[in-house]
């Protein structure tokens, strides 16, 4: 330790905090009998310079402050106390820990038996403890300087009823990106390159929702077998941009990169939203390794099993789940949300497994802790707050049980709008229910049809393209012998398995993508599209990709369906265009001042209103709808009356033609064809239809018909 000198400190904030002259250090530990923070030499990141003990202890928080260091110091910590894994304590100073509050992480994992807490070839396994330091194998925490130069920069502020929301990989969208030069694919600062913002500008879509960038760890199970946690669900630092996915360096300089990032989307009115992992940790179960959280106070940051706190208790499938109801463990997820939103300047979240975090004793609790601050947090809460609303646990499934403020990723709305193309026997009524925005499960509790998030195909399963050409999962890479992943495919089985020269089978399949993409931009709530749904990116049939860092997973941008992106294009801008089919309030299913005819009416194809009969049965694979434009139920921000055209929208699931008829006049007196999903017709026709005229909706299709006046 030499001559320095050092000083007591503060107890927040948490974390590595320099302030010009120096660095406050300071990390939360119930548990621990002492703390030492380690410093690295940041010439050779293996080699210590400085142990240095924490010797002040202010509400459970270890402080200290070092005059004289830079940003750019690497930095760990060694936490003392009892190893008693029996007793849920596993302390042992002979691993380096990552500080919980880290900005910036140097590096990844070089995985060793020493990464391990107990002797791993032990026949008593984690119950010996293991004496080999682990610091040559951890990456290093760095110390950041957080200026930079925002230029003004500011949330688009898209509202959440407008938002057309992009699921992408920051990696594997410009990995073989052929105008990013090469260095660069695969980065934070890739998606700044003029043709990827091009891109996503054409494609029309509000906000990019980027899966994990918190720092995360490839398990050591998938790296022995030359494979890695591609998607990221495996985090490690929640205040951490990952490294790997920046060009310009580790030390600190992946901050300013995702920053950068950040204000080029904004520039452009693209909002930017994370997917956060808040609910695990990559430590895993009793067996996983000493990285962070567990050695700087296991008892404290994980949930154990009552009866024997040597066992984790494990709601989200990955070996442990973090302990909400500890306040500095709370107070850690919080402290990132604001950071990632104050600092990084995010617009909002979606968050992985959300019903873990709900979880107070071992049921959900709706009305939790989590949700209480939240909803209280003068920032936090003005965000877009996107809940996945399932966990593996007893009683997670939670769809439409979030709070006010939040929306979620409608799993019914997949399953439903799947199983309606496929014609499977399900009442018409429930598809009914999801293409109004669920009603049934958000207008209770106040919500809006901004609450649901409608998708029909997300990161987690087959692609677009492989949901209409393949009937059996194809996860043969993953070398698990094909048993991971989903195990049905809830798509139109079109009786031929991957790619086909077949034209009448391209036919079906091109058709169904078309009606998808249809149904789920026409749906009232809040459309997300996978990236490269547009242009029908496969994965070989692999619906579990999430150890497929190659070309399985990768946006090929050689292989466009230049044909199928031209028509999500005019999906996108033809929803943006008419507001009725994003409107802010629900539809009240009552007659509109002025028009004389109700908001939104449900014919079948004969032009006769839909009975309870119909709604009920399972039999029904046809129905047509009308949209009165005349919308004043649905005004804009301003409260004004939101007017648009109305709309006559004909669906067709059988595997037969339907011939539908044109209601009354009241209705409208001309409608004109203005997307036909059997021709790829996206343009107004110059035919005008009249009341009581038939139109032929051929098999498996949809037919828009616009009104204007």
């Amino acid at each position: 330790m030499g001559d320095r000198e050092i000083w007591p400190g503060r107890p927040y904030p948490l974390g590595a905090t320099w302030d010009g002259q120096g660095v406050n250090f300071a990390i939360f530990s119930e548990n621990a009998t002492a703390v030492e923070l380690v410093l690295f030499n940041p010439e050779d990141e293996t080699r210590e310079s400085d142990v240095i003990p924490l010797k002040e202890y202010t509400h459970q928080i270890w402080h200290i402050y070092l005059p004289g260091i830079q940003p750019g110091q690497l930095y760990g910590y060694r936490v003392h106390g009892p190893y008693e894994p029996q007793n849920g304590h596993r302390f042992n100073p002979a691993k380096l820990l990552i500080d919980p509050y880290a900005k910036a992480i140097a590096g990844t994992i070089k995985w060793d038996d020493a990464m391990f807490g107990y002797e791993v070839r032990n026949p008593d396994e984690d119950l010996s403890k293991d004496e080999r330091d682990s610091a040559p194998f951890l990456p290093k925490c760095v110390v950041i300087d957080p200026a930079f130069d925002w230029e003004g920069d500011t949330s688009p502020g898209i509202p959440m009823h407008k938002a057309v929301i992009y699921e992408m990989h920051v990696k594997g969208f410009t990995a073989k990106h052929p105008d990013v030069p090469p260095e660069l694919r695969g980065t934070y600062e890739a998606l700044t390159c003029p043709p990827v913002i091009e891109y996503l500008k054409s494609l029309g879509v509000t906000a990019v929702e980027l899966m994990p960038v918190h720092q995360f760890v490839n398990d050591r199970s998938l790296v022995e077998k030359g494979l890695s946690n591609y998607w990221g669900y495996n985090s490690i630092g929640f205040f951490a941009p990952h490294a790997p996915y920046a060009h310009s360096g580790s030390r600190g300089q992946q901050v300013t990169e995702f920053k950068n990032m950040v204000k080029a989307l904004h520039r452009e009115g693209i909002e930017v939203i994370l997917d956060v992992v808040y609910n695990h940790t990559a430590e895993g179960n009793q067996l996983g390794p000493t990285l962070s959280f567990r050695g700087i106070d296991n008892a404290a940051y994980y949930r154990l099993v009552d009866e024997d706190r040597r066992f984790y208790k494990d709601y989200t499938g990955t070996g442990n789940t973090l302990n909400m109801m500890q306040p500095n463990v709370l107070q850690l997820i919080m402290d990132s949300l604001r950071y990632w939103i104050l600092e990084m300047h995010v617009d909002g979240f979606r968050f992985d497994l959300a019903s873990a975090l709900a979880r107070e004793l071992h049921d959900v609790d709706r009305l939790g802790s989590f949700f209480d601050i939240i909803h209280q947090d003068p920032f936090i809460s003005q965000v877009k707050l996107i809940a996945e609303p399932w966990d593996i646990g007893e009683g997670g499934y939670q769809v439409g049980r979030f709070p006010p403020g939040w929306a979620e990723w409608n799993g019914k709305y997949r399953d439903t709008v799947r199983d309606f193309w496929r014609g499977a026997e399900q009442p018409l009524g429930e598809f009914a229910y999801r293409f109004t925005g669920s009603p049934d499960l958000y207008e209770v509790s106040g919500r809006r049809p901004s609450a649901s998030i409608n998708f029909i195909t997300a990161h987690d399963g087959f692609t677009l393209q492989d949901l209409v050409s393949y009937n059996e999962k194809h996860n043969e890479a993953n070398q698990e012998d094909n048993n991971d992943g989903e195990s049905h495919n809830r798509s139109w089985n079109c009786g031929v398995e991957g790619p086909t020269d077949d034209p009448e089978v391209n036919n079906l399949r091109n058709r169904q993508k078309r009606n998808f993409l249809t149904t789920l931009l026409l749906s009232q709530g809040v459309p997300m599209v996978l990236y490269g749904d547009e242009v029908g990116r496969t994965q070989g049939g692999n619906n579990n990709a999430y150890c497929q860092d190659n070309d399985i997973s990768y946006f090929h941008w050689d292989q466009v369906d230049s044909s199928l992106l031209d028509f999500t294009r005019f999906l996108i801008q033809f929803r943006k265009d008419h507001p009725v089919f994003c409107r802010r309030r629900w539809f009240q299913g009552q007659p509109i001042r002025g028009s004389g005819v109700s908001d939104i009416v449900w014919f079948s194809s004969t032009a006769e209103e839909m009975t309870d009969e119909q709604w009920e049965g399972d039999q029904l694979k046809s129905l047509a709808i009308f949209l009165n434009g005349k919308g004043i139920h649905s005004p804009d921000e301003q409260g004004r009356p939101v007017q648009d055209d109305s709309f006559y929208l004909l669906f067709n699931a059988y595997h037969e033609l339907v011939d539908f008829t044109l209601p009354a006049k009241k209705y409208g007196r001309s409608w004109f064809e203005v997307l036909n999903t059997f021709t790829d017709q996206t343009s107004e026709g110059e035919k005008a239809y009249a009341p009581g005229d038939a139109i032929r909706v051929e098999s498996r299709s949809v037919v828009v018909l616009k009104h204007t006046g």
